[in-house]
């Protein structure tokens, strides 16, 4: 097994990517902190570990606070004395009014290149972001892996050695129409990890990205079948990438296979980018 014995914090692993990373680290030896701001939905991750649910266990927080994040890795430090593995995953999507104008704007285009071959719907979403919708977008994104990686570094700092693994996406290597605060906060998920590698590489603690593309995932499934048909259409695989793919990516990165790898992005995609 490629983790064995190694402590491993996954946020955000209630869901998708974090809990299928969670149940593949937990096969692979690694004893998981099954972190979500949803304690019964990081519970379900742990269940479905099955055989290796021994490994899982719960830790409730919100990586947007700062006092929470603290707290988080001290419990670690007790219960494990040390973390080998950082994945930080939690993030959100948009919700509610503006999930609801994405799918019309989408549905609308789309009829209007099929009928007149000219986009008359317009996407209007930076000018309409509030101070709060912007700030909750970056405090969790960005703010939640700087927040996570700086308690990190202290444990990890002791022995010389870890990997700390950032989720960042395709939408902040080439930008996202309906979303410009996500895209801005997994762009600078992109530059906090370079930085970070650069400075900790000394230590021998590896800091990496991955940059998933349309992922079937809870974040995705309020897309109407004409937005998910029209997103596909422009993926090379024509198909979404499932969780246990982007999983298989941060196992790459969390074990010795990728002992070379620091500063870096992996972006399992489809091919939708390949710059």
């Amino acid at each position: 097994m490629k983790l064995e014995g190694r402590i491993a914090l996954i946020t955000g692993a209630g869901s998708g990517i974090g809990r299928a990373t969670a149940i593949r680290f937990a096969n692979e030896g690694a004893r998981v902190v099954v972190n979500d701001v949803n304690r019964e939905a990081a519970e379900a991750t742990v269940a479905a570990m099955g055989a290796a649910d021994q490994r899982g266990y719960v830790h409730q927080a919100d990586v947007s606070d700062s006092a929470s994040v603290r707290a988080m890795f001290a419990d670690v430090q007790q219960r494990f004395g040390g973390l080998d593995i950082l994945l930080n995953n939690a993030g959100i999507g948009e919700t509610g009014s503006r999930a609801d104008y994405v799918n019309r704007t989408a549905e609308a285009q789309f009829h209007e290149l099929k009928t007149t071959g000219k986009i008359q719907s317009h996407w209007d979403v930076t000018a309409s972001i509030t101070d709060e919708e912007w700030g909750q977008m970056i405090n969790v994104h960005l703010g939640g892996t700087f927040f996570c990686t700086r308690e990190a570094l202290k444990l990890m700092a002791v022995k010389n050695r870890g990997s700390i693994i950032n989720i960042s996406s395709v939408a902040g290597l080439s930008g996202i129409p309906i979303a410009s605060h996500y895209g801005a906060a997994k762009g600078g998920i992109l530059g906090f990890t370079r930085s970070v590698a650069l400075e900790v590489a000394s230590r021998s603690i590896r800091v990496n990205a991955i940059c998933p593309g349309w992922v079937e995932t809870p974040m995705t499934q309020n897309f109407t079948p004409v937005l998910k048909m029209a997103l596909i259409s422009r993926v090379p695989m024509l198909r979404w990438g499932q969780p246990e793919e982007i999983a298989a990516t941060a196992l790459f990165l969390a074990s010795d296979d990728s002992s070379y790898y620091t500063g870096q992005w992996l972006s399992p995609n489809g091919g939708i980018f390949t710059g």
